[in-house]
């Protein structure tokens, strides 16, 4: 860091966070739509509530969200897919790519880690891995998937590396087509949170938001229900929008359904 007498600061940009600049490089060919969507999920919410009361144990809706993501996908194989040349490659494997702050060297910055074949794991499962990665001590960009090579790329290459990893299938099945990203612990208590990220190489992307209070008539008397606020994007390339909107009933369905999460607890409850 280099104090100026001109009234500004400057700091070297790390490696991290070119990285970060450079994974951005493929959203500027990808052509994305966006929904902004509100889903009720007071049941889930609610059993999260009284699983903590019981158990003392948090679970996380980021992890709900990502199982019930894994399981739309599987129900619409043609959005696990990617363009490579001429050609629509479609994963057997549902890999979903969760993002986590991390830091490194005093800097907080996004990685990536790659929940694989999430579509044959339970809540439990997905859970277990993302607090392991968030539990995870490590110095060096790229430790959460055993890729701290990444460093010795230089600066000037990044990008490049970028673009080629979004068309190579080994790198796509280590990622996954598919991408989540949670913002909405940071929002203002019941304060509607929306964001929409600027995506490279997903052919869907979900942005988590907050959770917000909405009021609902059951029953003809009004109640408040827990709507959570979500930015759905595809890649128009594949996906259009009659296939997205019926992508997105089906999510929203297994959203408010607790059943998925109720299960799981209960086949695999709290050591």
């Amino acid at each position: 860091m280099t104090k100026m007498k001109t009234g500004y600061t400057a700091v070297p940009l790390s490696f991290q966070r070119k990285m970060v600049a450079a994974s951005t490089a493929p959203s500027h060919k990808q052509s994305n739509i966006q929904a902004l969507i509100e889903v009720d999920v007071s049941e889930p919410r609610r059993f999260i509530r009284e699983h903590k009361q019981k158990t003392g144990e948090k679970l996380s809706l980021t992890a709900f969200v990502i199982a019930c993501l894994a399981q739309t996908v599987s129900e619409h194989p043609y959005v696990n897919s990617f363009i490579k040349g001429n050609r629509l490659i479609m994963l057997d494997d549902v890999t979903i790519s969760a993002m986590l702050e991390r830091e490194i060297e005093g800097e907080s910055v996004p990685e990536p880690i790659g929940i694989r074949a999430a579509q044959n794991k339970s809540y439990r499962q997905i859970y277990a891995e993302i607090r392991a990665a968030q539990q995870k001590v490590d110095a060096e960009f790229g430790g959460l998937n055993d890729m701290t090579w990444v460093r010795y790329i230089p600066g000037f290459l990044l990008k490049t590396f970028i673009r080629i990893a979004s068309r190579n299938i080994a790198m796509m099945s280590r990622y996954g087509a598919i991408g989540v990203t949670s913002v909405g612990m940071f929002a203002t208590k019941n304060e509607a949170l929306w964001m929409i990220p600027l995506v490279a190489g997903a052919t869907v992307e979900v942005a988590v938001g907050s959770i917000v209070e909405r009021p609902q008539l059951e029953d003809g008397k009004l109640v408040s229900r827990e709507h959570l606020c979500l930015t759905v994007t595809f890649n128009h390339d594949i996906v259009d929008g009659a296939p997205a909107a019926r992508f997105l009933k089906r999510f929203s369905e297994l959203l408010k359904d607790v059943s998925l999460l109720e299960n799981s607890v209960a086949a695999q409850p709290v050591s």
